[in-house]
């Protein structure tokens, strides 16, 4: 057996261990050491006696891998982007965020569901994490769209769906890990998430116009605030605004030159401003250490998942199966873009049965070079392409779009994590009535990534700007 059978045996039997609900860290971890045995053992002929040999040296290599990847000064990006979002929250910007949003957009057909999708697309300038951001608005808008006649399940729909919108706007968890496995600029990419972010709001706040006005019943509008209400409010989310600008500063400096920082630093900065200002809020030391206990929790749960499933990525490197998967890729007689098509339906398929990280984290070593090569390589230019772009431009589309269907599998039945949240944050909800609210925004992403495939510029025009 060659190793690239033995690769795909693994890789099938890791699927089996994931869905029959093993975590993806530990199964990914299990897999990729069973796989490196494997390899090495079969080296040297599975002769009995080697068997010692190639359990050492697999347990040495899958050892090495969690510090020589993890120290990546890059993935320090995590924790500052997390606490920055629970600080924000303790700080009572989100309150601040949605009062104001309400009071200059509850007017329209379904107007607090698009004040929800407006504050909550401001958080997520803020916050790098999507779970945290739905957790936050389920507690906050949730309460008020009911109160006036709200369809309970359109109105838990809107916040499940709204919250996934902190993958895509920087400052991204998924985005950074997305750089780190491919090895792109980190803050190219996270330039690219704001402008497709954005547009991704648009449409959902389409769709709900669309919806309130077709059936009235549904979002009726909040009228009665004055101008000077309106702009009484702005004050409260002008500290979202500040900490934004000083993300895109460290990022990119729009002025021109060179960029004021690193994102890492940009993101420690952030989280500096925050925790100032919710000190300055009267945020008290129970709730400031509420925020560093859910950052940790959720910095340990993604950092572990990185450790397995790079374990199982240095056994796919030994397997060479992602050069097997790439040389399939290319060979096959269909068009580059039907290629990629047929790609991003198999991650929504996927979806259901995987978490966001774990999935791309698991997929990426072998769909990305495929992708790569399908454009013509790491080094074509834009002239010699099939998408029309050079290679590094190709990495950050292809990012772009990869991370907007994980999006779309935070909310995608029986998995979505956004939509278990939002039913536990809600006890009068079922995770059933949840699944039933996010159907719509089903079509809503659908449309995004469609457009964003047919028109990259959606997602490269920043990143152009800065070089």
């Amino acid at each position: 057996m060659d190793s690239i059978e033995i690769g795909l045996w693994v890789t099938g039997g890791l699927l089996v261990l994931v869905l029959v609900g093993m975590r993806v860290a530990f199964a990914a971890a299990l897999a990729g050491l069973v796989g490196l045995i494997w390899i090495f053992w079969s080296k040297k002929g599975y002769d009995p006696e080697d068997f010692g040999w190639a359990l050492t040296v697999a347990v040495k290599t899958a050892g090495q891998v969690p510090h020589s990847k993890v120290a990546s000064q890059a993935l320090s990006l995590i924790p500052t982007f997390i606490l920055i979002g629970y600080l924000a929250y303790y700080a009572g910007l989100t309150r601040a965020l949605f009062e104001a949003a309400k009071r200059w957009m509850a007017w329209v057909p379904g107007g607090l569901a698009v004040s929800t999708v407006f504050a909550t697309a401001g958080f997520a300038a803020v916050s790098g994490a999507s779970v945290a951001t739905s957790a936050v608005f389920a507690r906050i808008a949730i309460p008020e769209m009911l109160a006036i006649g709200y369809n309970k399940r359109f109105a838990a729909g809107v916040v499940a769906a709204a919250g996934t919108l902190a993958s895509l706007i920087p400052p991204s968890a998924i985005l950074v890990i997305y750089a780190i496995i491919v090895e792109q600029d980190v803050g190219k990419l996270l330039l690219a998430g704001f402008v497709p972010g954005a547009f991704s709001a648009v449409i959902y706040v389409a769709l709900i116009v669309g919806i309130a006005v077709v059936f009235k019943s549904v979002g009726p509008p909040v009228t009665g605030f004055t101008w000077r209400q309106r702009f009484a409010s702005l004050p409260g989310a002008l500290p979202i605004v500040f900490v934004v600008v000083i993300i895109i500063f460290f990022v990119y400096n729009p002025f021109g030159g060179d960029a004021w920082g690193t994102p890492t630093e940009g993101g420690a900065l952030g989280a500096f401003v925050v925790f100032c200002m919710a000190v300055l809020r009267g945020m008290k030391w129970a709730e400031f250490k509420s925020a560093l206990l859910e950052t940790a929790k959720l910095t340990v749960m993604i950092f572990t998942i990185i450790w397995g499933v790079l374990i199982y990525v240095r056994f796919l490197g030994f397997a060479d199966l992602p050069g097997a998967f790439s040389d399939w890729i290319t060979s096959l007689a269909m068009s580059p873009m039907l290629i990629l098509i047929c790609i991003l339906l198999a991650y929504a398929v996927l979806g259901m049965f995987m978490d966001a990280i774990g999935m791309l984290l698991l997929t990426l070593p072998v769909v990305y070079p495929a992708v790569m090569a399908l454009n013509g390589g790491e080094a074509v230019s834009a002239a010699d392409s099939a998408f029309g772009m050079s290679g590094p431009m190709c990495a950050i589309w292809f990012g772009i779009l990869v991370v907007k269907m994980a999006e779309f599998c935070l909310i995608t039945p029986p998995i979505g994590l956004n939509c278990f949240v939002v039913a536990g944050v809600r006890p009068d909800l079922s995770v059933q009535d949840v699944f039933r609210g996010v159907m719509p925004f089903f079509v809503a992403d659908a449309v995004t990534i469609g457009l964003l495939v047919a028109f990259p510029q959606i997602v490269l025009w920043l990143p152009t700007l800065a070089g």
